[in-house]
């Protein structure tokens, strides 16, 4: 169960309470990033940890640095239109088992599998990245 409590005081800032940690989110964009904002840096998060399992279950071993630049389509209304994930990670891996790392994060991201067809991240991924 996550038990989560969001209270909006004035304007379009709001603070979340999850567990012992608190997020803000401002519409507005004067105290926190967009909520649109906050679900793409959630997805990229949670896809992050995703591919990691993905490549244990896979067998490709540890990815080292992975670091996802995610990119966001609004139409004029602000509403999310399209998700790109460019992902790097340090692990020198051919991209066979980069596509079957990827294939199983798809499956086991929460936030990919939560959100409509449409908004399901275009993924590309590169291994042997250096920073």
């Amino acid at each position: 169960m996550i038990d989560s409590t969001t209270t909006s005081m004035e304007g379009y800032r709001t603070e979340t309470h999850v567990d012992d940690q608190t997020v803000t989110i401002d519409a507005g964009t004067e105290a926190g990033p967009r909520p649109t904002e906050a679900l793409v840096a959630s997805y990229a998060s949670c896809y992050t940890v995703a591919l990691r399992i993905g490549a244990q279950q896979r067998d490709a071993g540890d990815l080292g640095r992975v670091e996802i630049d995610a990119e966001a389509d609004r139409d004029t209304d602000d509403n999310l239109e399209a998700i790109r994930f460019a992902v790097a990670v340090e692990s020198d891996l051919d991209d066979e088992i980069l596509g079957a790392i990827v294939d199983r994060a798809n499956a086991l991201c929460h936030v990919h599998d939560a959100l409509r067809e449409e908004l399901h991240a275009d993924v590309s991924i590169r291994g042997n990245a250096s920073w």
